[in-house]
């Protein structure tokens, strides 16, 4: 029973570091996507063009808090020679 116990508390101390974790995560997506659409889309405030359709839903996907964008908007960035926002 006392071992039960001590992994609930276990479990329950390291709630706040996984949800600090998912907070910077979600952060970091919603930077990437900011940094993707002033690369791809606007350029001084002028549209430049609509980008790539799947770098826009990965833009899409991290601004509704959906961090399976991560990847494929670093791919965009990289590749475009952007430099990538800090990661927390």
């Amino acid at each position: 029973m006392n071992t039960i116990k001590l992994l609930a508390a276990s479990a329950f101390m390291l709630l706040p570091l996984s949800a600090f974790a998912e907070t910077s995560d979600v952060a970091y997506c919603h930077a990437l996507a900011t940094r993707y659409r002033e690369f791809y889309v606007t350029d001084g405030g002028h549209y430049r063009d609509n980008g790539p359709i799947d770098g826009n839903i990965a833009a899409e996907q991290c601004s509704a808090g959906n961090l399976s964008g991560i990847p494929v908007l670093e791919k965009k960035l990289r590749d475009a020679k952007v430099t990538l926002p800090s990661r927390g």
